[in-house]
Order: structure tokens, then sequence, then C-alpha cells
């Protein structure tokens, strides 16, 4: 049973049911399904079934349903995804981008790294704010060395470019819409 609770309590909150609702009308304690749904206990199949037919959903539509899952809200560091490489390090927020109009970044630029000799060009609107450290940001003919607290904000079709000259390391938290 892979990930039984978190399928348990997306089943629940889309049949408009709350925890106790759910436990009356399975006649179970609220807290069995409090832990149920946050994986501290496996529930037995008899449970489960019973559990089940108060929403009410047979054991085999509940494995094989097609639930929706929640969106993600909250990120932790860990959980953001690295999708740069070779001294400069992109971690995105969320790893599903498919049905989001929006892409953040934290980046890091090591010393010495460069987005690419090539100017960058995509259909979308980018805009970031720089944390720590210095970042030559080139767009279009005009060129600025930003540093703490400075910010850029530009329409992605126009060519644009991203160096870290200097010998710290640069971070910048960047937004673009729609996803790159």
């Amino acid at each position: 049973m892979d990930n039984v609770g978190a399928r348990l309590r997306e089943l629940r909150v889309l049949n408009r049911l709350s925890q106790r609702e759910l436990a009356k009308r399975a006649n179970v304690s609220n807290a069995t399904i409090s832990l149920i749904e946050g994986n501290k206990t496996d529930p037995s199949i008899g449970l489960l079934k019973r559990i089940l037919e108060g929403i009410p959903i047979s054991v085999a539509d509940f494995f094989n349903a097609d639930v929706e899952p929640e969106s993600q809200v909250f990120f932790r560091d860990s959980e953001l995804v690295e999708i740069g490489g070779g001294g400069i390090s992109y971690r995105q927020v969320g790893a599903d981008l498919e049905k989001r109009q929006l892409q953040i970044l934290y980046e890091h630029y090591q010393p010495g790294t460069d987005s690419g000799r090539a100017m960058l060009s995509h259909d979308a609107e980018e805009g970031g704010v720089v944390i720590s450290g210095h970042i030559e940001v080139t767009v279009g003919n005009q060129t600025r060395i930003l540093g703490p607290g400075d910010a850029y904000l530009f329409d992605s079709n126009t060519p644009h470019r991203f160096r870290n000259l200097s010998r710290e390391d640069c971070v910048l938290v960047t937004a673009c819409t729609p996803p790159f």
C-alpha cells in the first residue's frame, strides 16, 4: 500500500469531509483517521474498507482512482530541484511546472561563471534580485553590474546574458513567466 494516508486525505478532501465526519461515518475514532492520513499507522484491509465505505468508495477504486494530488505550497531548502550545472546552480521551486505560469529560481553563480557566450532569448518575462555578491547583466545593448538589493526586470525576448566577473559567489532569486 503505497502512501495510503495521502491518498485517503485527498479523497476525503475531494468529498468535502472533515476527519471528524469521516470517522463518524466509519465508526472509528478521529485519531485513527488522523494517524492513517499522517502515515503514522497502516490500516488493515478490513479497517480501510470500513473507512472507505464512509466516503463511499470501494477498496479497488481507492487504489485505481485518479486522484488529483494537492498542490505543494511550501518547500524546504532540500526540496528545491537543481536544474543547473557548470558552476551555476539553478535551484527551482517546485519540480513540475507543467501547470504553472511562474518559475522561481534560487541562483548561485561561482566566480568567473557565465550563462553562456551566446545571448539567451526566449518568450517570457523575467526578473530577479541580487541577494549577495555581484553579477553583470546584459539585456540588449544595456549592461549593468548589480549588487546586493539591486534588481532587474525585462522582456526575455530581448537577448540577455549573466556573468559573475568578481572573485566572490553571487546569489540571486529570480522569476520567469511563463517557465523557461
